[in-house]
């Protein structure tokens, strides 16, 4: 059986203009009718409460949906707000080219924005704060984007062929996207896979090492020095487009520091354990989570079979506590896993299951703010922020709503289709950008939302309690005047 594909079928991809009539008559008749529905009644409960639950919000209308969003540097300080990078992508139905974009995004600063400025935002038109910077032409559509933390002006991405692309994207030119337009070339190309890589794709918090995985069921580990040019001197940062790290004098494809064998089927997600270019984590199609040792060999260190009940889709590796691993799948649920109990023979149980979506998960995250706390996206149009440390405080203290998901502190429901990824910002640790497929609610194109809750959910209740206790007390002062 073909593994499943998490993006949009091949052949079926539409911009939003050239699907509305289609769109509206096919709402009108079919059995997604109430999916659709219950959709559309839950964005209208949400964005009435977006004054109260965010601080700051962005609503950016795609042509075309983006299966991947990543944050990128920072490139200008500002007192009230800062100019970002943020690499997007455009999957087309080959009218015009596919692309990977790059955008400038002004991030406003928290407890800036008016409440009023927040809630009028219009669906359908592109924000003010995202301005397109740079286009590539990318061969083929843009499954996956991972940024070089050593410098992240150094992109990775994965498409539909075995090899993984390298991208100085200060160094590309900017292209215009037409038909007929000759594809940009990338920087590097990383050789090893037998097949296709479509999804699975990480980059080391390390070193500049890549981590791969695809559908020859294998995970393949390369390091980017093996072909670096110049290093930066000092503290050892890559440099950036003038000594590039990916410049190919002569040969600009690099074979694999190993390739490791493991998995029973398609390799859908990896990541690196935040400290180690070697040791390393991958899910996939086979329900299994493995654990890998590249100093010890290329067979898995720890094989947890049936890590759930379905197909794995995404894995993520805390790295404020590097003994926790979270596992998203097609069973709809989140896994936390602790490594300290997980043995060679596949033996151990998540410590902690967290269930809150109604459809396939697609994409974990941890916060890079708190410890505790994560992110999780899926196919319902839903991304929910997760708090592990709430569940024992709930079971303590009680719950004012005893049926909602145990951890469950904040959800986002500002798309109206799945949500297929997003990026917690390490600058901005409360800020998130996340990205929606809309083929299903609207014909065609995406979404892109840019946007921060209200400190006031996440802060420390005694100082929340205080803060509003003095507003309380100034309006009753002012009701006397």
């Amino acid at each position: 059986m073909e593994p499943k594909k998490r993006g949009r079928p091949k052949g079926l991809t539409k911009s939003k203009e050239d699907s509305e009539k289609e769109a509206s008559a096919k709402r009108r008749g079919t059995g997604s009718e109430k999916i659709k529905a219950t959709w559309d009644e839950r964005y209208i409960h949400w964005k009435q409460l977006v004054p109260v639950l965010y601080d700051w919000f962005a609503h950016h209308n795609l042509v075309w949906p983006s299966l991947s969003c990543r944050w990128g540097p920072i490139i200008e300080n500002g007192s009230y707000k800062d100019k970002q990078r943020l690499y997007l992508s455009e999957q087309t139905d080959q009218t015009v080219p596919n692309t990977l974009i790059v955008a400038n995004c002004d991030i406003v600063k928290p407890r800036v924005a008016a409440e009023n400025h927040i809630a009028n935002f219009n669906e359908d038109a592109s924000s003010p704060f995202v301005k397109k910077y740079k286009t590539i032409i990318h061969p083929g559509e843009v499954n996956r984007i991972r940024e070089l933390p050593q410098n992240k002006n150094i992109v990775a991405t994965h498409t539909d062929c075995p090899e993984v692309l390298i991208w100085d994207i200060e160094a590309q030119p900017n292209r215009h996207a037409v038909l007929g337009a000759a594809e940009s070339h990338p920087d590097l190309v990383l050789s090893g896979h037998q097949d296709n890589a479509e999804f699975a794709l990480a980059m080391c918090p390390a070193e500049p090492f890549v981590l791969s995985g695809g559908k020859d069921k294998s995970v393949v580990l390369w390091s980017i020095q093996d072909h670096v040019s110049t290093l930066a001197t000092g503290a050892g940062q890559l440099t950036g487009s003038a000594g590039s790290v990916v410049k190919a004098a002569d040969d600009s494809s690099i074979g694999p520091r190993g390739v490791f064998q493991g998995h029973d089927d398609t390799v859908e997600d990896v990541q690196f354990c935040p400290s180690s270019s070697q040791q390393f984590c991958s899910v996939g199609d086979d329900s299994c989570l493995i654990l890998w040792d590249a100093r010890i060999g290329c067979g898995p260190v720890v094989k947890v079979e049936k890590a759930h009940s379905a197909d794995l889709h995404c894995v993520d590796w805390n790295s404020h506590d590097e003994n926790y691993i979270l596992t998203g799948s097609a069973d709809h649920t989140i896994h936390m896993f602790d490594r300290r109990n997980l043995s060679s023979d596949g033996v151990g149980l998540p410590v902690r299951k967290f269930a809150g979506h109604t459809s396939a998960v697609l994409c974990v995250q941890w916060s890079p703010g708190k410890c505790s706390v994560f992110g999780s996206s899926a196919e319902d149009g839903l991304l929910n922020i997760w708090d592990y440390d709430k569940v024992d405080k709930k079971k303590e203290s009680g719950s004012k709503s005893p049926n909602a998901p145990q951890g469950l502190f904040f959800q986002h429901a500002g798309h109206r289709d799945k949500v297929v990824d997003f990026h917690w910002n390490a600058s901005d640790p409360w800020t998130v950008a996340s990205v929606s497929d809309d083929g299903e609610s609207s014909g065609g194109g995406g979404t892109l939302q840019i946007w921060r809750m209200t400190d006031l959910l996440y802060r420390p209740e005694e100082e929340v309690i205080e803060e509003l206790q003095k507003f309380k007390d100034h309006v009753l002062e002012c009701s006397k005047t």
